[in-house]
């Protein structure tokens, strides 16, 4: 015996399910934003009671988009990266994409898996958290095209294209003009290593924010590598020079955190002896003894405008490259206190 296979659930199905015009429910396939949320819920529920999603995926596919992003970044681990995926998924969820994550480690071959997987037109657009273009390191492959890009957090250093971070260089002036007020003169920056584009900008923020004092103060610069065990080595190199700081401004939490550690151990109080500033604002920041004053960046306001930047360009809204800077935010809290070591 044959059984009587289910008729496919049509648009007309969807729309009566969720008591809307037709046009309704195209548009809200089409261009959800566009639609009121309670609306969109009414045709979303109804897309999935009728089980016509397969046929919207279909269009999709006769289209020739996926309605998915792909973001790359180096880490999950990274304490940056949940808050700029929160803001990235909202506003693609608000405007019907979905959101593929694909987590390099800093590896050459997984960027390249993961480029294989994005020629397959799993998604339409990339958003890159990496700093660089795919795949590192390695020439570029002429055979392999990539989607619309836009880079957030991290500039790309050589390719063209749109950018959403924190205004590093504004962010780190007035960060040291801060520690300047509190009457440091003697300020060294740890950087994150040579090269690191975020690095370099926010060494540029400090050295406008010494030049602000009306004194000459040298610009006294150690290097790290991001980590707070390069931070403890920072501090170990300072011990055996004959000049020591007032204060320590760091590329990142990381390293002001390892900064601390290594000064507490060599039996020093933050801040009556030495005062560390941060830059990020990491979970743990205000956690740690004492709690770190640093930089808070807007990480998921960077992720929805990085969003929005992108789907604009694959909607032909916003072709142009640009560059959006966002304010940071100087969060005060015990690690920086009033020069007291002559």
């Amino acid at each position: 015996m044959t059984l009587p296979t289910k008729k496919p659930a049509t648009i007309e199905d969807v729309a009566k399910l969720a008591g809307v015009s037709i046009a309704t429910v195209s548009r809200a396939i089409r261009n959800p934003e566009k639609v009121a949320e309670s609306t969109r819920k009414k045709v979303t529920n109804a897309i999935a009671r009728t089980g016509y999603t397969a046929n919207v995926m279909a269009q999709n596919l006769r289209m020739q988009r996926s309605k998915m992003v792909m973001v790359l970044t180096p880490s999950i681990a990274d304490p940056n990266f949940p808050g700029i995926l929160i803001g990235l998924e909202k506003e693609a969820h608000a405007r019907g994409y979905g959101v593929l994550i694909g987590n390099t480690e800093g590896a050459i071959s997984l960027e390249e898996n993961h480029m294989r997987f994005l020629a397959t037109g799993v998604a339409d657009g990339l958003v890159l958290l990496t700093g660089h273009e795919p795949v590192a390191g390695t020439p570029k492959n002429p055979g392999i095209k990539l989607p619309p890009t836009v880079a957030a957090g991290r500039p790309l250093e050589t390719a063209e294209s749109s950018f959403v971070g924190v205004d590093d260089v504004a962010a780190s002036k007035m960060a040291t003009e801060y520690l300047v007020s509190l009457g440091h003169r003697r300020i060294v920056f740890v950087s994150g290593g040579v090269g690191d584009v975020l690095s370099e900008r926010r060494h540029t923020g400090y050295r406008l924010g010494l030049a602000e004092c009306a004194e000459e103060l040298t610009d006294w610069r150690m290097e790290g590598d991001g980590s707070s065990e390069g931070g403890r080595a920072a501090v170990e190199r300072l011990f055996i020079k004959d000049t020591l700081p007032t204060a320590f401004f760091c590329f990142n939490d990381n390293t002001a955190i390892g900064v601390i550690a290594a000064l507490r151990l060599r039996g020093f109080d933050v801040p009556r002896d030495f005062s560390v500033i941060g830059f990020d604002d990491i979970p743990f920041a205000s956690n740690i003894t004492p709690a770190l004053t640093t930089i808070r960046q807007p990480r998921t306001m960077i992720g929805a405008q990085a969003m929005t930047l992108l789907l604009d360009k694959l909607e032909g809204k916003n072709l142009d490259n640009s560059e959006i800077m966002m304010h940071g935010d100087l969060v005060v809290r015990e690690s920086c206190g009033p020069v007291g070591r002559g």
